[in-house]
């Protein structure tokens, strides 16, 4: 549950990973710490680390001749192999960049509400899940840990950045990453229904891609062969723990229940695979 290196000072911690200042650059910890509805569970999924920090190792290499990263290498302390990066430090940009292909969670409830997600206007009669005819960027805002993030439309998130067209490239630049990652998963018989992208800017290069990437926790998958319009999908991701969350009930305000040991290890069974069937290689 805790990534602690008594060595190396804590630069951050968040929900689910530690970050530590490394020489001039930071160690990105990831534990096998799950969140739920910003609330972080009371036991840990093993494995998880693992598998947000190599899923995100392989999404950099594939996605590196879009967008420049920081991902610098996976030359780490030994007591954090495998679930730590070495990366370059970054003006963050204060809001979340998702991309969304299809009609689900959020964007689903807003979308019944209103006709529209983040301001942006939708056809009529679309059903739960169903695909959208083009992918939307409908950003967040990043709240304070234990706190929910806020959907806004592009214009406050050009507000909030202090730059209409930087908000604009971000969304241009998250929808073509999304773009290849969700060709590359299909191929391999995922839907990559909706994603969330982090962005900062380093010396030299306005944007660049940061955090986690494309992985369960920051991304709904869903198994291609068992799709449907129309009602809520089986998925790869933490959406498995958020349904159990809320058959039995609990109202999304800490302290979470502790979680089934049978919910653990089916969650981590949904995380592994789909990093061995995305990245077609086994989990170190």
């Amino acid at each position: 549950m805790t990534t602690a290196l008594e060595e190396l000072k804590l630069h951050s911690s968040g929900k689910v990973r530690e970050m530590y200042e490394l020489q001039d650059d930071l160690l990105m910890v990831a534990s096998d710490r799950i969140s739920a509805y910003d609330v972080v569970m009371p036991n840990p999924i093993p494995d998880k680390g693992k598998v947000l920090t190599q899923m995100s190792v392989f999404w950099f290499e594939l996605t590196e001749e879009l967008i420049p990263n920081h991902f610098i290498s996976q030359e780490v302390p030994p007591e954090v192999e495998g679930r730590a990066l070495r990366v370059q430090k970054l003006e963050m940009y204060p809001i979340e960049c998702v991309v969304r292909g299809y009609l689900s969670g959020s964007g689903w409830k807003e979308y019944r509400e209103s006709g529209s997600v983040c301001g942006i206007e939708l056809p009529d009669g679309l059903r739960e899940s169903e695909e959208l005819p083009e992918p939307i960027f409908t950003p967040a805002t990043k709240a304070e840990q234990g706190e929910h993030d806020e959907n806004i439309d592009i214009g406050r998130a050009g507000e909030i950045l202090g730059s209409g067209p930087l908000a604009e490239e971000l969304a241009r630049v998250s929808i073509e990453i999304y773009n290849r990652a969700s060709e590359h998963a299909r191929e391999r018989g995922i839907i990559l229904a909706d994603t969330k992208f982090e962005f900062g800017s380093s010396p030299g290069a306005e944007i660049v891609l940061a955090d986690e990437v494309l992985t369960p926790d920051s991304s709904r998958f869903w198994p291609a062969d068992d799709y449907e319009a129309g009602r809520s999908q089986a998925s790869f991701d933490k959406q498995y723990v958020r349904d159990y969350l809320d058959e039995i009930g609990w109202d999304h305000s800490p302290p979470a229940p502790e979680l089934p040991q049978e919910v653990v290890e089916n969650t981590r069974a949904k995380y592994v695979e789909a990093y061995e069937r995305i990245t077609e290689r086994e989990l170190d």
